[in-house]
């Protein structure tokens, strides 16, 4: 998915993230760190690794100084994997016990090798393998003492297997000196792993290429997830990596009223903030959007994190919008978000592949509030919003996003201020007009078109969103305790008016 120039002597690592950040794999024929404190992922990533090797017909060699085959075994099982297709060499004897035993696996002389190592170089001379999994480096580092023979040991292998044309992942699981990098020094390349515990909710996982020599790849951090099936990396997302052509015509919202007030409608590749107190129509305003564009074709992405789908399509079908059809033929899909189990990494990734493989054209995130409050551990928020929307805008995307706001009356109040990032927001107000509450919106800003700047009413019948006549005399709106004292006839003066309190 990355725009970066793959190249077709890289070896695919076995993971796609991975494979996007580094440009299109590992260089052959290196030594390379994965490091990160046990749980992390270290030994699922390797075992992925390998059997890529044995998809594109290399042969692999595990070689296991911590674990034993049947727990390796176990471990591939739980994500439906056969470990028969690759060698697995076990270091772990009962010779371990013995006192006569404890001794380094490697004699410091230059090939001299001790006779736990002998075994090592009989399999790689007799299966001859192109990748090669050591695990783990905190047991060397435990036999070797002291900590120039561990590193003349490093090189001892690093040298060897060189000489076999080995593309060889050392797992490390960080139980050294944090301030011990001299690993970092030898390895070709360094992949470390992190595993972040927030007070609710589940682990946030994330990796980071600390190094990777002669390669140019994404730096930063990349959020992944570790689950039945392996380990998916999701890449950060750089809008300033994906541009494509679009067209720029105006879209209708469905509603003639709104699209005056939004000077004609929405334009492909900006997005629009839905600004509003609770319960004043913000949600069923997206739904009419995505309505008119789902009658014109074009696919619809709804992620949903305040309500659950179910609650959601019912009381659509109550005012004349019947989502049902819609998710029936694939046109519209509706994602219910787990707010306590997402990463923004995933959230994007998952944004990336509609748009990009399902020929998404509208995607609504209701709402923002959630999603910042489903990550709050999550650092920069903001920041990965800014890449995601303008990700949509360069796409030729409509975005549509909601922002609830604090109050019904008097001082109205957001959790963030993003109108800054938006291109049109429409706020909407409670107003009070001979005894009745009723709804007005307005644009408020719109970078692509010349809007109207008046005041219109609102409101929820049974088939849909109405949108009246500009209203010219209303008093106090931006102090929010907003009343109308003009004569212009409001909608619904004669009609029966659908209550709003639960739209």
């Amino acid at each position: 998915m990355s725009k970066a120039n793959h190249t077709t002597d890289r070896l695919r690592s076995g993971i796609d993230g991975i494979d996007d950040i580094l440009g299109g794999g590992f260089t052959p024929h290196r030594m390379y760190l994965v490091e990160g404190a046990p749980g992390t992922g270290k030994t699922t990533l390797a075992l992925q690794f390998l059997l890529k090797g044995i998809e594109e017909r290399q042969t692999g060699l595990y070689i296991t100084l911590s674990e034993t085959r049947s727990e390796l075994i176990s471990v591939a099982e739980s994500h439906g994997w056969d470990l028969s297709q690759f060698h697995i060499l076990e270091l772990l004897s009962d010779e371990g016990l013995d006192p006569q035993f404890e001794q380094s696996v490697l004699h410091p002389a230059e090939v001299e090798l001790g006779e736990t190592v002998r075994n090592v170089i009989r399999q790689v001379d007799e299966i001859k393998p192109a990748r090669i999994v050591l695990d783990s480096l905190s047991e060397l580092r435990l036999l070797s003492q002291n900590p120039l023979r561990y590193r003349r040991q490093i090189l001892a292998l690093k040298r060897y297997f060189a000489t076999r044309e080995c593309t060889v992942l050392l797992l490390d699981d960080n139980t050294s000196d944090p301030s011990d990098i001299q690993l970092h020094s030898i390895a070709h390349g360094v992949i470390t792993l992190d595993n972040l515990v927030h007070d609710y909710g589940g682990n946030r996982r994330r990796v980071r290429i600390a190094k990777m020599r002669g390669i140019k790849f994404r730096e930063g951090y990349h959020d992944f997830s570790l689950d039945t099936g392996g380990i998916q990396v999701y890449p950060r997302l750089v809008a300033a990596e994906h541009h494509a052509e679009f067209s720029t015509a105006m879209m209708s919202t469905g509603t003639p009223g709104l699209d005056v007030l939004l000077g004609g409608g929405l334009i492909p590749g900006t997005n629009a903030l839905i600004v509003g107190p609770s319960g004043v129509g913000k949600t069923t305003t997206v739904v009419s959007c995505l309505i008119a564009a789902l009658q014109r074709g074009e696919r619809c992405l709804y992620y949903v994190f305040d309500e659950t789908l179910v609650t959601l399509i019912a009381r659509c079908a109550t005012v004349g919008m019947n989502l049902q059809p819609y998710v029936d033929n694939g046109l519209l899909t509706l994602r219910q978000i787990d707010p306590a189990e997402i990463s923004p990494g995933e959230f994007a990734s998952d944004v990336r592949v509609s748009v990009e493989q399902r020929g998404v054209r509208y995607v609504a995130i209701d709402s923002l509030n959630a999603y910042l409050q489903a990550m709050p551990g999550e650092r920069y928020l903001l920041l990965q919003m800014h890449e995601l929307l303008g990700y949509l805008n360069q796409q030729g995307i409509i975005t549509m996003l909601v922002l609830g706001q604090h109050g019904i009356i008097g001082e109205v109040q957001s959790d963030i201020d993003i109108s800054y990032l938006s291109d049109v927001v429409i706020l909407f107000r409670y107003f009070e007009h001979h005894g009745e509450v009723l709804t007005a919106v307005t644009a408020v800003k719109s970078r692509a078109n010349a809007h109207e700047r008046s005041i219109r009413q609102f409101r929820l019948t049974e088939t849909g969103v109405e949108v009246g006549e500009a209203l010219r005399d209303f008093e106090g709106v931006l102090s929010g305790l907003p009343a109308y004292r003009g004569s212009t006839a409001l909608l619904g003066a004669t009609d029966h008016v659908i209550d709003t309190s639960r739209q």
